[in-house]
């Protein structure tokens, strides 16, 4: 039933105006992320674990998010897992090419609290975050939020 929560309804129960502290990231192929070198993209950075299985549910998603939104950027955070090699091979059998980070409670510390698995933040382009998900999502929501975001910042002012 979470699942079915969509973006919509998260971002109007919490939604920060605030902007990120940012974060800093290594991920398993050695490269840093920082959330001010993506300015003027989406960040969706998104906590899952191996044992999961909403968040295998939503690997596909995130990786045709990954592979076709140009103005997105995707960053996986595996959580509670005792072997990275064993991550980095599974996120490899899953054919996934976005960022994978080995989290810990430091690398979470950076974004926020993570009350469940999965649990997704996304960032405006602005860097600031524009909302938070419990649970599996779909791409489909994930478009749908973004495109709803960028339609409102260009219509024109009410008169």
């Amino acid at each position: 039933m979470l699942r079915r929560i969509s973006w919509v309804l998260i971002a109007m129960l919490w939604v920060s105006v605030a902007a990120a502290e940012g974060f800093n990231f290594k991920d398993t192929k050695g490269k840093v992320h920082r959330l001010d070198d993506y300015k003027g993209k989406w960040v969706l950075v998104n906590f899952w674990a191996t044992w999961c299985p909403p968040c295998l549910e939503e690997m596909p998603a995130l990786q045709q998010l990954h592979e076709t939104r140009k103005d997105l950027v995707v960053i996986g955070i595996a959580m509670e897992y005792q072997d990275a090699a064993y991550v980095k091979q599974f996120a490899d059998d899953l054919l996934v090419t976005f960022p994978i980070v080995l989290g810990d409670r430091k690398i979470a510390a950076q974004i926020g609290k993570v009350p469940g698995l999965p649990t997704t933040y996304l960032y405006n382009p602005e860097g600031r975050l524009a909302a938070q998900n419990v649970g599996a999502l779909t791409r489909e929501a994930v478009e749908r939020y973004i495109d709803s975001k960028v339609a409102a910042k260009k219509a024109p002012a009410p008169k």
